[in-house]
């Protein structure tokens, strides 16, 4: 299992060290540039309800949000009837990893972006640190490995993102009433932190996410690089925070030394600034 000293010694072995100095002395992957266009899928627990969009767990549990109404009239009450309950029902019977790529590759792409773990927690592959994922619950399949692989043989790059970085927050409503999220809620639990909202677009924003949770992110991001090898590896927006900054030093110096040993040119990007910075 990874672990944060693993995580130190591979960061610090070079090329790339743990320093925006090192980290800038990237170079972009010359495939991407060349590729044009590629899917980026969001598909996950939330696909379920399939109501609005892929912040149902989010906004189900906001009062003034059409979700809390939608949820209350199709499921029941959230005390009742939470996100979390949703996972036997998303089987997943029907998924056809070389199916879903022919198509894809048919449109004309040439780069595949699943989502692994979107804000709510539930992670679409196989971890050793946590049960809340579609290998052991739901589908129980290893959803991502099997598009990688399906990906990879008809020759597409395989790319993916993780939006565990928001999870800090994403939750956090639903301590606000009568819900299935309360205390006490520990690392481990689904819902876990669910903390108070605070402007999510404020890189500044307090409290800081804690130190147990910010390691919790570097190793399941970690994980995902080690045991599916992305080309790229995507953020959504709340990465930039200010909290996750040596984290993120660390975590982009493992995936670049990663991307070395395994001979291939690695790249992160993130929302907003159209930012990439990567390997070469």
């Amino acid at each position: 299992m990874i672990t944060i000293e693993k995580i130190k010694q591979v960061a610090h072995q070079g090329p790339f060290f743990p320093n925006w100095q090192s980290l800038g002395a990237f170079v972009l992957p010359e495939w991407f540039p060349k590729a044009k266009f590629g899917v980026f899928i969001h598909w996950g627990l939330y696909s379920v309800p399939a109501f609005n969009n892929e912040w149902y767990s989010r906004n189900m549990y906001i009062k003034d949000h059409p979700e809390y109404d939608h949820h209350i009239n199709t499921y029941g009450p959230q005390k009742n009837f939470g996100y979390k309950d949703f996972i036997p029902m998303f089987t997943a019977e029907k998924f056809d990893a070389n199916e879903w790529i022919q198509l894809i590759k048919q449109a004309g792409a040439n780069y595949l972006f699943p989502v692994a773990e979107h804000h709510d927690g539930f992670q679409m592959y196989k971890s050793e640190l946590s049960e809340w994922n579609a290998a052991v619950m739901g589908p129980k399949k290893d959803i991502l490995a099997e598009l990688k692989e399906a990906a990879e043989e008809q020759g597409l790059h395989f790319c993916t993102s993780s939006h565990r970085a928001e999870h800090w927050f994403f939750m956090g409503h639903g301590k606000e009433f009568d819900s299935d999220i309360k205390e006490p809620l520990e690392k481990g639990d689904f819902y876990w932190p669910a903390m108070p909202e605070p402007d999510n677009q404020d890189l500044y924003s307090e409290p800081y996410p804690s130190k147990e949770f910010l390691d919790d992110w570097l190793l399941r991001t970690c994980e995902l690089v080690d045991n599916y090898q992305p080309e790229l590896l995507y953020f959504d927006w709340w990465i930039q925070h200010e909290a996750f900054k040596e984290h993120l030093q660390l975590f982009a110096a493992y995936y670049y030394n990663r991307g070395a040993e395994w001979g291939k040119k690695v790249a992160i990007c993130y929302k907003h600034d159209a930012m990439m910075f990567g390997s070469g």
